[in-house]
This record gives C-alpha cells, sequence and structure tokens, in this order.
C-alpha cells in the first residue's frame, strides 16, 4: 500500500490512466508510465514538415488558417522558409488580408527582440516583391 501511495504522488494524471495492477499475489507489480517516450523532432524535420503543410497544392483557406494558428501556438518564431511557404499558399488562394496578417503575427511573435523581425523581412523580401505583399509597415498598420 505505501508504495502506490508513492507510486500516485510521482506520476501525472496521464500516467494514471496507463497504471495496470496485476492480480494480487506475493508477486503483484504495479505498472505505470509517468513520461512519453515520444521521438523528438529535429529543427529540420520541424521546418520540412511545415514547408510541406503550406506547400500542399489542393490547400484550403480554412487549412490555411489551421496551420498558421497551430503554428503561432508554439513558442517560437517560425523560420522565414516556412513563412515563404505560408505566403505562397495565400497568393494561391488569393488571400492577401491573410498574408498580411502572417507578417504582422511574426512581428508579434518577436516580441521584444526587434533584431528577429527585420531579419525574416529582409530574407522574405524576394517572396514579398514576387508575389506583390507589402508589409504592414508599407501599408501603415503599424501606426494604429
Amino acid at each position: 500500500m505505501l508504495a502506490a501511495a508513492a507510486l500516485l504522488r510521482r506520476c501525472t494524471v496521464s500516467g494514471l490512466r496507463a497504471a495496470v495492477r496485476r492480480p494480487a499475489g506475493p508477486a503483484a507489480v504495479l505498472h505505470a508510465r509517468c513520461y512519453s517516450h515520444g521521438s523528438q523532432e529535429s529543427d529540420e524535420e520541424f521546418d520540412a514538415r511545415w514547408v510541406t503543410y503550406f506547400n500542399k497544392p489542393d490547400i484550403d483557406a480554412w487549412e490555411l488558417r489551421k496551420g498558421i494558428n497551430t503554428l503561432v501556438g508554439y513558442d517560437l518564431v517560425p523560420e522565414p522558409k516556412i513563412i515563404d511557404a505560408a505566403l505562397r499558399a495565400c497568393r494561391r488562394l488569393n488571400d492577401f488580408a491573410s498574408a498580411v496578417r502572417i507578417l504582422e503575427v511574426v512581428k508579434d511573435k518577436a516580441g521584444p527582440h526587434k533584431e528577429i523581425y527585420p531579419y525574416v523581412i529582409q530574407e522574405l523580401r524576394p517572396t514579398l516583391s514576387e508575389l506583390g505583399i507589402s508589409t504592414p509597415e508599407e501599408l501603415g498598420l503599424d501606426k494604429a
């Protein structure tokens, strides 16, 4: 009983769901998984997964917004190549508003690190010119 109480203190709620009790007997063992053995995704794999997602030729507006919302939920500023793929998806959908909103979100995600957003815009400048997308600053949206 004492061992079970110690196990309860160590495990999380999800670990408790995985607890299995063997039939009572002298060798009764309580198994529990208190952590995940999932594989870690490298930065390159993460970037490739999102570039592939936004490069789908049949992506629709809902999938675009869902992808951006999921990406924004992560504790990171997306790499320029991911943003490039998302902007190209916006162009395929003729969704200028989403393209500008993506750039606004990138600026917001950069937060207090003032050097990140200019770097991203510098890296995206050829794509922005090619697709005819204006930055929020060029549209005067930063003065609201």
